[in-house]
């Protein structure tokens, strides 16, 4: 929905917003769009490029110009500005631009193949996985799988998970003996957004909170 800000001046009566509320609405409606335009990138540059005409190489990166002029042949038009914002503001540094902002890539989450080029990097010795209390079941004797992604993603304290947790339902936190792991041979990677990365977690290196 767009707003017309002449017409919110022109029938402001109370209880609608007054001037020197203007910049608040604008500020939220700018964080509403950056959000769009966050999932949109996600869908594309993470698992359906096609969608809009695009290829990304085999790192993940997809050229600037052929992103904008694809997005805005199918109704999403976006400039070049917010997508700088977007890469830069996005709360989870989910975006990547390359030199002079010529190429951008999603730093993780990937479903479709792509390296990422990331090094092996020796893990602290416990990380931490969101999740909700439903999957907990099944994590308990599956263990942490990538299902659709190409990685299982970890985080470096309890709070980050949590909030990861929430998105699914009522989160629960679980240890991952990262250390360990990696003793036995396991490899990790850390994304550029600070997101640590393997390729799955057996139910031996979890530890499960007491549940009520």
């Amino acid at each position: 929905m767009s707003f017309n800000w002449v017409n919110i001046y022109q029938f402001y009566e109370p209880g609608l917003p007054c001037k020197n509320q203007l910049p608040e609405i604008r500020s939220a409606m700018d964080k509403r769009r950056q959000k769009r335009i966050s999932k949109f990138l996600s869908y594309v540059l993470r698992h359906h490029p096609e969608s809009i005409g695009i290829e990304l190489d085999d790192n993940g990166w997809a050229d600037v110009s052929d992103l904008l002029s694809g997005a805005e042949h199918n109704g999403f038009g976006i400039t070049i500005d917010e997508l700088r914002t977007v890469v830069k503001e996005n709360d989870k540094k989910r975006f990547s631009l390359g030199k002079n902002a010529q190429r951008i890539r999603a730093n993780q989450g990937h479903s479709i193949p792509v390296n990422l080029d990331y090094d092996e990097v020796i893990p602290p010795d416990v990380l931490y996985h969101g999740t909700a209390r439903r999957r907990v079941d099944s994590i308990q004797t599956e263990g942490l799988l990538r299902g659709c992604r190409r990685h299982v993603h970890l985080s470096q304290d309890p709070d980050t998970a949590g909030k990861v947790g929430r998105r699914y339902g009522k989160p629960v936190v679980l240890k991952v003996e990262a250390g360990r792991m990696h003793w036995d041979g396991h490899k990790f990677y850390l994304s550029a957004n600070g997101i640590w990365l393997t390729e799955c977690v057996p139910p031996e290196y979890l530890i499960f909170p007491e549940l009520t």
